[in-house]
């Protein structure tokens, strides 16, 4: 991952890793918006949709410093998406508490890389 063999992965990769996910898990929440919560597909399309994207498109810029806070608003928006599917609430609050605890562990890495 980090491109050189022996090498530990960057702590950036923890990140984009948990963005991936949660990339696939709102991507997911798009048919049970429609057919479980009865939410009109032409809004949890794009929202979900947009969601989504936006996960994969920090997922790969997470090495800049202003992604890192933004991926952090975008936590709060998927905790948001639990307003049109109730079980984002809890998912969107799992996957926060692993951006928090990402954060924590790159910090904890790169403090113990210094030394």
């Amino acid at each position: 991952m980090s491109g050189q063999p022996g090498r530990p992965p960057k702590p950036t990769s923890l990140l984009a890793a948990v963005l991936a996910s949660e990339a696939v898990v709102i991507g997911l929440a798009i048919p049970v918006a429609v057919t479980v919560q009865q939410v009109d597909a032409r809004i949890a399309g794009p929202v979900c949709g947009g969601l989504a994207v936006l996960c994969l498109l920090l997922a790969g810029m997470v090495r800049r410093r202003w992604a890192v806070a933004a991926g952090s608003v975008l936590q709060v928006l998927m905790v948001a998406a639990g307003f049109m599917v109730g079980t984002m609430f809890f998912l969107g609050a799992l996957f926060g508490a692993l951006w928090v605890t990402a954060i924590w562990l790159g910090r904890k890495v790169e403090n113990a890389g210094a030394r």
